[in-house]
């Protein structure tokens, strides 16, 4: 640590997420950002114009070498997660992965068992999980509010941008797949998927996804980076009440519906339109209070307190396994002509 209590951090990499990585470790008056690992040039000289006080390199692999860190943050592309966190975690140096842990299942349970052995953090940055309105969602959700969960419906779609590296499942479904797992405290049995891929051979633009989970509950997300506008939205449909979450409403980012079907429908009218119009519960809308914070700074002051008073993380091993298993289960489905997938228990 530095002499003033602050934990050392270096990043690896630069690109589009890491420069705001930085800035939330670097604003934090627990931690500062020593040295940043960026193989693009183009990124080195723009963010060192900035921050002249930290070292900056090309290598990544170098800067896992320093003796002067603390922990280390990973936001490289997606395939190169396993091989960086699992020399870092060797080194026993505190690790923080962006999302997905890694591109394959059994990369990600490697990540897990390393963590384990070494007895080192592993964290995985799925910010969301951070978000209060997350949060609050998930309390109502838990604490039998909406009812029994029939289903949830995400919509995640932007024009660009657009990714080389990986699918629109990867990159964008990622979120809502861990947000699901979050709220329901458990992982889907099975799994279907279907994807275009229309802008990069052998990539996904777009992906509809439908996740089954014990129960009867069902879950769908549709991704991609080829829409005209942006969409931020998860519905949650209970047998009491109903819920939305709308990323893009800063002001208001919850809507909670009283609303539903009545069970007591007369069958001997149930044809009629004046049967149907009576069986629709209509009741109160409202917006559940959140607070106006930066799931960003939430995450990175969440890792802080894993580090150093040793909370357990909210995005540990255990859950970036997890989300890995889904989203492959849901890729498996595509590759094979949307075959339903199993996903392997927890």
């Amino acid at each position: 640590m530095t002499g003033d209590g602050r934990t050392r951090v270096g990043v690896i990499g630069a690109g589009r997420w890491g420069p705001h990585l930085i800035r939330a470790f670097h604003e934090n008056p627990r931690s500062r950002v020593v040295a940043i690992a960026e193989p693009a040039a183009v990124h080195r000289e723009r963010l060192s114009a900035l921050h002249p006080e930290i070292e900056f390199s090309g290598d990544g692999a170098a800067l896992l070498e320093r003796r002067d860190l603390d922990a280390v943050v990973i936001a490289t592309p997606t395939e190169s997660h396993h091989a960086l966190a699992a020399s870092a975690l060797d080194r026993r140096l505190p690790t923080f992965v962006e999302k997905p842990l890694a591109r394959s299942v059994p990369e990600a349970e490697d990540l897990r068992e390393r963590s384990a052995a070494s007895g080192t953090l592993l964290f995985v940055g799925h910010v969301f999980l951070f978000n209060d309105a997350i949060r609050v969602a998930r309390d109502l959700i838990r604490s039998g509010e909406l009812g029994r969960i029939h289903y949830l419906h995400s919509t995640r779609i932007n024009l660009g941008p657009v990714r080389t590296g990986v699918s629109a499942l990867w990159d964008l479904a990622a979120h809502d797949v861990s947000i699901f797992q979050y709220w329901l405290g458990q992982s889907p049995r099975s799994a279907t998927g279907k994807g275009g891929t229309y802008l990069n051979p052998g990539i996904e633009d777009v992906i509809f996804a439908t996740l089954e989970y014990p129960g009867g509950a069902l879950a769908h997300v549709h991704a991609t980076w080829l829409a005209p506008r942006k969409v931020r939205q998860i519905t949650v449909v209970g047998d009491r009440k109903m819920l939305v979450f709308d990323d893009r409403d800063a002001a208001s980012p919850l809507t909670l519906y009283d609303k539903g079907v009545l069970s007591d429908l007369d069958e001997t009218d149930s044809g009629t339109l004046s049967a149907f119009r009576a069986s629709i519960r209509e009741g109160d809308v409202s917006s559940p209070p959140v607070a106006a914070t930066e799931p960003l700074r939430n995450e990175c002051e969440h890792f802080l307190d894993c580090l150093r008073d040793g909370v357990a993380p909210l995005s540990g091993p255990d859950e970036g396994v997890a989300v890995v298993r889904i989203l492959d289960a849901i890729e498996r489905s595509i590759r094979c002509g949307s075959r339903l997938q199993e996903v392997p228990a927890p």
